[in-house]
C-alpha cells in the first residue's frame, strides 16, 4: 500500500473514531449522589419487605443446616453418613453445603433467630446487588440496570432462600466474565472461574449449574473453530473470539477446583443421585413445575420472550447465548426452584447490548460500593422497628409456622422413642429435639423414591397400619391439619397427649 493512502486512511480512522468518541464533549455521567440514593432505596425497600414477611420462616431447610453446621465444628469432621436420621442413618450421606453450614451456624450462635433472619435478608440484597452489578457491567447504562434488576429480580426474588443465593450470585459472576471475555477478547478475565468455583463448591450443590455453563461455552467455541477449520462457519454466527487451547485449561481448572474440598469428586456422584430421583418432584413443590397462578411465573415467560427476541435482534446471532437461554428456559419451567437459572441469563442477553464508550455510565468506585453498604445497613437497623422485625416478632413467627411448642412439651415431659414424624417437619425436628433421631426429613438423597413415597403415602392416612416405620414408633408428631393426625386420634392403639394450633402429639397406648 502506497505510504500516501495509508496516511490517508489512518487520517479517515483517527477522523471516525474523533466523531465517535468525541473527546470536546464530556461523558453523560448521572449524578452520582442521586445514583446512590436509588439504589440505595432499591435496596432497603427489598430489605424492609423480607424483615416484614419474615419469609425465611418458611424455609423448611435451614435448620438442619444449622445442626449440621454445629456438629462439623463440633466435631471438626464431615459426615459421610445419613446423620440424625433412626431409619436412614446407615446410609451414605455427604454434607455438600458444608461451607455455607458453618457460616449459618455461626450467625445463629451469635445473634440467634434474628441473626438468622438478618443473615437470609443480606443474602437476599447481595442477589439483587448482583443483578445490578451484572446488567451495569454488561449495558453500560444505570437506570436500565436498575429497572431489568427489578424485574428480572421480583420474577423470582421473593422467597429464595440463602443457601440458593450463594448460587445466584456466584452464577452471575460466573456468566458476566464469560460474557464479557468473549465480547472484548479478554481472557484473563476467566482465570478468576476456578477461585469462584473452589468456593461454590463448597457452598452448595448448584455448583454444577455453572460448571456445565463452562463446559458449554468451551464447547461451542471449540466446534465453531472445527467448523471454521472445515470451511463450515456461516456469516450469521459471531465467530469466536477466545483461543481454544486456553479455554479448555480454564475449563479443566474450574473442575478441578470444585474436587479440592473435603468430598473431591464425589460431589459429582451426589449430583448423579439428586438426578435420578423421582418422588422428591411430588412431594417438594418448588420442584414442580410453574402453574402460572402467580404473576412471577408469567414475568418469567415475559423475561424469556424478551431475552430471545434481543438475541435475534443481532446482525449475528451469539450460538452460545442462544443454547444456555433455551437450555435455562427448559429448567426454569420444569421447576420452580430453578427460575433463577433462567432469570438471570434472560437478563444477561438483554442487557448485552452495550453502550457506545462515551456514553457508558461510569462503575461505582470502591468508595461508593463501600457507602452503599453503610447506607443499606444503617438504614434497616434504623427502620426494622417499623415493619414490627425484633426477636419477639421473629419467636412468634416461627411458632405459627413450626412446633415449637410442641417440642418445649416434649423436652418437659419427655416420653420414649422412636419418633415418627412427616416429610415437612423433620428438618425441624432434627434442629430442635436432638435427643430423638427423626424418621424422615427432607434429605431426599438420602432416603430414596421407596422411602420418600412410602411417608408420603402414610401423611395421607393410605394403609397406614401397614407403615413398618409407623408401627415401630411410640411417639408420633404431626401436624394437626395432617389427615394421618385424624385417624390416629380415633385409633385406640395411640393417645392424643398434647395439642396446640399447630402440632399435635400421640404415644402409643
Amino acid at each position: 500500500m502506497p505510504s500516501a493512502a495509508r496516511g490517508t486512511a489512518k487520517t479517515q480512522a483517527v477522523t471516525g473514531s474523533q466523531e465517535l468518541i468525541k473527546p470536546g464533549k464530556p461523558r453523560r455521567r448521572p449524578w452520582r449522589p442521586l445514583r446512590l440514593s436509588v439504589l440505595a432505596g432499591l435496596l432497603v425497600t427489598l430489605g424492609l419487605i423480607g424483615f416484614y414477611l419474615k419469609f425465611w420462616v418458611i424455609d423448611l431447610d435451614l435448620w438442619v443446616h444449622l445442626r449440621l453446621g454445629d456438629w462439623i465444628l463440633d466435631n471438626l469432621a464431615f459426615p459421610h453418613t445419613g446423620l440424625f436420621s433412626r431409619t436412614a442413618g446407615n446410609r451414605p450421606w455427604i454434607a455438600y453445603s458444608w461451607g455455607y453450614e458453618v457460616l449459618f451456624s455461626r450467625a445463629y450462635a451469635w445473634f440467634g433467630l434474628i441473626g438468622v433472619a438478618v443473615f437470609e435478608t443480606l443474602m437476599i440484597l447481595a442477589v439483587a446487588y448482583a443483578f445490578y452489578w451484572m446488567i451495569h457491567r454488561l449495558s453500560g447504562r444505570f437506570w436500565l440496570s436498575c429497572l431489568l434488576a427489578t424485574v428480572a429480580g421480583s420474577a423470582f426474588l421473593m422467597p429464595v432462600f440463602a443457601l440458593r443465593c450463594c448460587s445466584v450470585v456466584l452464577f452471575i459472576m460466573t456468566l458476566t466474565l464469560i460474557l464479557e471475555a468473549n465480547r472484548s477478547g479478554r481472557l484473563q478475565l476467566l482465570y478468576w472461574l476456578p477461585l469462584i468455583f473452589l468456593v461454590w463448591a463448597s457452598l452448595h450443590i448448584q455448583f454444577i449449574y455453572g460448571i456445565g455453563v463452562v463446559g458449554l461455552f468451551v464447547t461451542i467455541n471449540l466446534l465453531q473453530r472445527l467448523g471454521a477449520f472445515l470451511g463450515l462457519a456461516p456469516r450469521f454466527l459471531q465467530p469466536p473470539t477466545l483461543p481454544a487451547r486456553p479455554l479448555a485449561a480454564i475449563f479443566a481448572a474450574c473442575l478441578l477446583a470444585t474436587c479440592l474440598g473435603p468430598y473431591s469428586f464425589h460431589l459429582y456422584q451426589e449430583v448423579y443421585t439428586l438426578s435420578k430421583a423421582k418422588a422428591a418432584y411430588t412431594l417438594v413443590i418448588e420442584l414442580q413445575p410453574p402453574d402460572f397462578g402467580r404473576y412471577t411465573h408469567y414475568a418469567q415467560l415475559l423475561l424469556a420472550a424478551a431475552a430471545f427476541v434481543a438475541l435475534g435482534w443481532k446482525k449475528q446471532v451469539d450460538v452460545f447465548k442462544l443454547i444456555l437461554l433455551a437450555l435455562a428456559s427448559v429448567v426454569a419451567f420444569r421447576t420452580v426452584r430453578d427460575s433463577w437459572f433462567m432469570c438471570v441469563t434472560a437478563a444477561a442477553c438483554i442487557a448485552d447490548f452495550p453502550a457506545p464508550e462515551a456514553t457508558r455510565d461510569p462503575a461505582g468506585t470502591l468508595s461508593e460500593n463501600l457507602a452503599l453498604a453503610a447506607i443499606v445497613v444503617l438504614a434497616l437497623w434504623l427502620l426494622a422497628p417499623i415493619v414490627d422485625f425484633n426477636p419477639s416478632a421473629v419467636d412468634r413467627a416461627v411458632r405459627r409456622q413450626l412446633p415449637v411448642d410442641a417440642v418445649e412439651f416434649l423436652s418437659e415431659n419427655p416420653r420414649p422413642g422412636p419418633l415418627y414424624n412427616t416429610f415437612d417437619w423433620g428438618n425441624f425436628l432434627i434442629w430442635a429435639l436432638p435427643d430423638y433421631p427423626v424418621a424422615i426429613d427432607g434429605r431426599t438423597d438420602l432416603y430414596g423414591d421407596q422411602m420418600d413415597e412410602r411417608f408420603a403415602l402414610t401423611a395421607r392416612g393410605v394403609s397406614y397400619q401397614d407403615d413398618p416405620y409407623l408401627n415401630e414408633s411410640r411417639l408420633i408428631l404431626l401436624q394437626r391439619k395432617n389427615i394421618l393426625a385424624k385417624f390416629l386420634a380415633v385409633d385406640p392403639r395411640f393417645e392424643l397427649i398434647y395439642q396446640d394450633r399447630v402440632a399435635v402429639v400421640f404415644a402409643r397406648r
